[in-house]
């Protein structure tokens, strides 16, 4: 039996152009952002969901002075 080389090799051709294509559609879809455009973004969609600013989950409080960023400030302080 003789393997049709041609035609091997323009199949194989055609998946390469349509695995190009894809990519190409792809990455057409994805918008670069500046990152002041970004920022602003990613603000308003913050404000929209009603999150404080801080990340700290709702009724959370803050912690006191001289304490490391997330410490819980009704945890009693380490021994020492």
């Amino acid at each position: 039996m003789r393997i049709p080389w041609k035609l091997v090799g323009l199949a194989g051709l055609a998946g390469v152009a349509a695995t190009g294509a894809v990519v190409a559609r792809r990455r057409r879809a994805q918008r670069e952002y500046d990152p002041a455009e970004l920022r602003e973004r990613l603000h308003r969609r913050l404000a929209e969901a009603g999150a404080p600013a801080g990340g700290a989950p709702p009724g959370a409080e803050p912690a006191g002075p001289g304490s490391p960023p997330g410490a819980d400030p009704a945890s009693p302080a380490p021994p020492g």
